[in-house]
């Protein structure tokens, strides 16, 4: 069985201006063979959402080295899955989401209530690699039906969208 590529959406969260952590994701998810459209920092929900009802990625990675991603995300998290159609869309969320102690693990609850799926650890690049190849081998496994709305958004289509940021 040939695995067809992910589509992966990379996003900060709406406070987070930073950049080195969403194009290190991008690359590294990139030279793991997925395709990737990347929608940089400071995303506002609204972009998010309408982002995902576009292109239909296979998962949605939000990271946040801000200190206050736990807030961002799980606000961004809870709007997403609003729309039913993503009701099934991976929402994976990392970086540094809090300011003291063990944030990811200590902020994880809230984020699971408001939707994601998983919350990893600071640099768990590994765990995120693992995530996505379970997510491969589930879309695999999905009827062609299913799967075609996602598999019909490429890099080039999520390029239009940053003439409206």
């Amino acid at each position: 069985m040939t695995l067809r590529r992910l589509h992966v959406l990379v996003t900060g969260t709406s406070s987070d201006a930073h950049t080195w952590n969403l194009i290190f994701l991008q690359l590294a998810l990139e030279e793991a063979g997925h395709d990737v459209t990347n929608l940089g920092p400071c995303v506002p929900d609204d972009l998010l959402t309408e982002t995902c009802v576009r292109l239909r990625p296979d998962a949605l990675v939000i990271s946040s080295v801000n200190g206050h991603g736990h807030a961002d995300a799980a606000r961004a998290a809870a709007v997403v899955r609003h729309d039913s159609r993503h009701d099934a869309m991976p929402i994976i969320v990392g970086g540094l989401l809090g300011t003291a102690g063990n944030p990811n693990a200590v902020h994880a609850p809230a984020l699971e209530a408001a939707g994601v799926t998983a919350v990893l650890e600071k640099d768990d690049l590994p765990e995120l690699m693992r995530l996505l190849a379970e997510i491969r081998t589930a879309v695999a496994a999905t009827p062609a039906a299913v799967a075609a709305p996602a598999a019909a958004a490429t890099p080039a289509a999520a390029r239009q969208l940053e003439g409206a940021r």
